[in-house]
This record gives C-alpha cells, sequence and structure tokens, in this order.
C-alpha cells in the first residue's frame, strides 16, 4: 500500500519537455519498499504514459537494513529496463575501500555493514572479528555483477534545473568543482545554507521525518532502514510529486 500524496509544488525549476524523472533516496537494505517503489513507478508509467522515463538512485543501497544484496539485485535488474542512473552513497564507498583495506573494517560495522555481510552469508564472529578473513570471504561471495555495479556509480547527475546528489553540495563552490567527499559526506554547512547553488539539489543521506522541500534543495531520506518508508520523488516539468511506499513503524 502507498501512502498519501505529500507534496505537489510549482516551481520555477523545471526538467526537459518529454522526460519523467523519478528519485529515489537512501534504500539501506530495504529490498521490500524497493520492489513498492517499483510498483509505484510502473503503475504511474501506464497511467500517464510518460514519454522518456529516468529512474535516479541517490546512493547508500546497503547496509543497515536487512537485504543490501536483493537490493543491489533489484537495482541491476531494473536498469535493464528501464533508463537509470544511479549515484555513489557514503556507504558504497566505505565498502569499495573495506575490500581493499582491512583497517577500514570496524568503522564499516559502526555503520551497518554487519547487515551487508549476513546478506551475503559471510558470518560475523561475536568476538575480534579477523579484518583480512571477513574481506576474503565478502569478495567472493559477492556476484560479480555487484562488484561492477559498486564500481559504475557516478559523483552526481544533472537534468535540467536539478542536481541530484548523495548528500549536498558545499556553498560558495560551483557544482562544477564540488569535491567527491563533500558530495557524499557533507551535512553541515549545507543544510542550513540558503544559498542559491544553480540548480536545485537533491538529495539524501540525512533523514528526515517527512521530505524536506525548499526553493533551493529537496531531500528524500525519510530513513526507510528505520522507518518503514521509502520516498519516490516525481518531476514532469516543473511540478513535483513525492509519494512514500511502506507504513509507518
Amino acid at each position: 500500500m502507498f501512502s498519501r500524496l505529500l507534496s505537489r509544488i510549482d516551481q520555477r525549476a523545471r526538467i526537459p519537455d518529454g522526460i519523467v524523472l523519478y528519485a529515489i533516496g537512501d534504500i539501506h537494505g530495504c529490498a521490500d519498499l524497493l520492489a513498492d517503489a517499483f510498483d509505484l513507478i510502473d503503475q504511474d508509467i501506464a497511467r500517464t504514459r510518460s514519454g522518456r522515463a529516468i529512474h535516479v538512485f541517490l546512493g547508500d543501497y546497503i547496509d543497515r537494513g536487512p537485504d543490501s544484496r536483493r537490493t543491489l539485485d533489484l537495482l541491476i535488474t531494473r536498469a535493464r529496463a528501464h533508463e537509470s542512473v544511479f549515484v555513489r552513497g557514503n556507504h558504497e564507498s566505505i565498502l569499495s575501500d573495506v575490500l581493499r583495506r582491512d583497517d577500514l573494517l570496524p568503522d564499516w560495522l559502526r555503520l551497518g555493514g554487519a547487515a551487508t555481510l549476513m546478506s551475503y552469508d559471510v558470518l560475523l564472529p561475536r568476538a575480534n572479528p579477523e579484518a583480512a578473513l571477513l574481506r576474503r570471504s565478502l569478495s567472493k561471495a559477492l556476484p560479480r555483477a555487484h562488484s561492477e555495479f559498486l564500481t559504475s556509480l557516478r559523483p552526481s547527475f544533472t537534468c535540467g534545473d536539478f542536481f541530484f546528489v548523495h548528500a549536498g553540495v558545499r556553498p560558495g563552490v560551483p557544482l562544477s568543482h564540488q569535491s567527491e567527499e563533500d558530495l557524499m559526506w557533507i551535512r553541515e554547512p549545507f543544510l542550513s545554507s540558503s544559498e542559491d547553488f544553480g540548480k536545485v539539489v537533491v538529495h539524501g543521506h540525512t533523514p528526515v521525518r517527512e521530505p524536506d522541500i525548499r526553493d533551493h534543495r529537496i531531500n528524500i531520506d525519510v530513513g526507510a532502514y528505520a522507518t518503514g518508508r521509502l520516498a519516490v520523488l516525481v518531476i514532469r516539468g516543473h511540478d513535483i510529486d513525492i509519494r512514500c511506499v511502506g507504513r509507518p513503524r
């Protein structure tokens, strides 16, 4: 079941005619919610008979939630049938680093990596996990398609007057000169800034109770793994809809 329509606003910002864009924020291993979001999008496409539909995913596909492996399977399968853009989140960046560096394992586990290990049937010892052994076990368990997916992620995506990114941007820096570190990790001073960034920044990374829609940015991370809800942003021209799938916990 889908929740009520949360918001529809008109802005000067728009995407080109003939395109409908669907953006999904931080999934964090909530594969069932992602499947519900795809059902919602499919219904919308069938109902509106829109032209070119673009799916944009804002990163943090893994960790914390119950099924990171199935989440990546769903995303990879979806991209075979639908034009899709995958932005890199800080959690994907950490996993890629963990697969090369044993010393980062404790940091990843603190950020929810244990749930990802379990989804790949890699057992985590209760005490003193051996980083090198876990890294080798995960590397072996990770399907080639998943490895290729993780290396193919992009730092950002632009469509019309919208700039899609995982975390946000650094105020005072042109969008074309943003560092990947900020694009994946920043909170402040981005969240409190009222700066006109030149485009509306669509992001996740910082969970909010309801999607946060402002003139200069839109946050669609509603904390799926904790709340049982996942937001889908729909943009047609200058019309913006945000709908949530799932049921609040």
